[in-house]
């Protein structure tokens, strides 16, 4: 069978659903194809307590609130995975569960979808599949009697086997689970890698807010060199910034980037100090263009002169730790909270490089009729957030309807 529409959306996460709002706007026919459920990801990918890490008034589409939840509140996973489903299902939208694409490829001036239901032809495609396809688990560690898990198979403090853990990335999702973990008794070692940390709130309004203000939702691209730096943030326990040196307080080990592995040891970079320094320049850096915006603005905010005060680095800082027996710690798991990378091996076009990131202006590819959603920095910082995915998804569905 085969079924012909004018543009098929690929996936129904934040990207796929904000598309096609859009180009329901637009008067646009299309399709939504989602091989799980809407926004799948939120339900399933994340651990029991995550919750967003932007309050509930900046983590929507424009078009509709978190009704259940206060403004400040941060929305747990199982509500911004309803938030989705509601939303596409208040507005009628066209997505389809339980299809999975395996090959796009092109079809005469348009696109052929192979799909295990049949085949689906369309003039336009958008490939809104978003950034967290194949979880990245390094092979550095093959001692068997270790568990070893990607962040987004964990799921709480008990269902890890008894002993130690050892959690390898700090961004928002290692930080969490290590702060998590050592809360519920758990012996932690965190490895951390360059990140930034900004702060939570400041002077009264929370970072997001800040970010708005200063432009930098809108930068189209990362600082060069800076392009894998995570950012450590949480909307956990009410909403805090992410210090390392609170969680040393609270018995975290903290330990440099893990290197590699021989005999039951594992080996540390001794740049853990490094590291925490340059996290605490652009927790410091932030504060200081938040005053200098406030000043030149005339706003009338609470200065907070506590925010600069900074806890004495601890001992695990000035004295690292370089290697690590995982016996001798009784370390019975690894939690790899190292990321994801992209995995379009079904798409049978030649549009990506060498990493398999897929070449585009904005999310619009060199093909005609070709278009991405959701990805990091698609056409600046915010592209990946719930709000920018909407602002994106309004941009491409004009240029799709201009198209026809």
């Amino acid at each position: 069978m085969v079924e012909t529409i004018n543009t098929l959306v690929i996936g129904g996460g934040q990207a796929g659903v904000a598309t096609s709002a859009n180009l329901r706007k637009q008067g646009v026919p299309h399709l939504v194809l989602e091989r799980d459920r809407i926004a799948e990801r939120w339900r399933t990918w994340r651990w029991d307590s995550l919750v967003a890490n932007g309050p509930a008034w900046h983590d929507r589409f424009p078009d509709a609130e978190f009704t259940e939840l206060d403004p400040e509140e941060f929305a747990p996973k199982e509500a911004v995975a309803d938030y989705f489903e509601r939303f596409a299902g208040d507005r009628n939208l066209p997505v389809r569960t339980g299809v999975e694409v395996t090959k796009l490829e092109r079809h005469g001036s348009g696109f052929r979808a192979t799909t295990a239901t049949g085949t689906i032809e369309a003039q336009n495609v958008v490939v809104a599949t978003g950034p967290f396809q194949k979880p990245v688990i390094p092979t550095v560690i093959s001692d068997p009697a270790i568990t070893q898990l990607h962040s987004n198979s964990y799921r709480n403090p008990k269902a890890l086997p008894e002993g130690a853990v050892l959690v390898v990335g700090a961004g928002s999702s290692g930080a969490q689970i290590a702060e998590e973990l050592v809360r519920a008794g758990r012996k932690v070692y965190l490895s951390v890698g360059p990140h930034d940390r900004p702060p939570r709130r400041y002077r009264g309004q929370d970072f997001v807010w800040w970010l708005g203000k200063l432009g930098k939702w809108d930068m189209k691209a990362p600082t060069p060199g800076t392009e894998h730096i995570t950012i450590a943030v949480s909307g956990a326990y009410g909403g805090h910034t992410m210090d390392f040196r609170r969680l040393a307080g609270l018995g975290v080990t903290l330990l440099g980037r893990a290197g590699d592995y021989r005999d039951g040891v594992l080996n540390f970079a001794n740049d853990l100090r490094r590291n925490m320094e340059n996290g605490d320049a652009n927790y410091l850096s932030v504060l200081d263009e938040a005053d200098a915006y406030a000043k030149a603005n005339g706003l009338d905010l609470p200065e907070e002169p506590e925010a600069r005060v900074l806890r004495p680095l601890p001992d695990c800082v000035t004295k690292p730790t370089l290697t690590l027996d995982l016996k001798r710690e009784s370390i019975s798991t690894v939690i790899w909270a190292t990321g994801f990378k992209l995995d379009f091996g079904w798409i049978d076009l030649d549009i990506f490089e060498g990493d398999g990131r897929p070449r585009h202006q904005d999310g619009v590819t060199e093909v005609p009729g070709l278009y991405f959603m959701g990805l990091p920095w698609l056409s600046c910082r915010g592209s990946a957030f719930i709000w920018g995915a909407w602002k994106d998804g309004e941009r491409l569905a004009g240029l799709i309807a201009e198209r026809g």
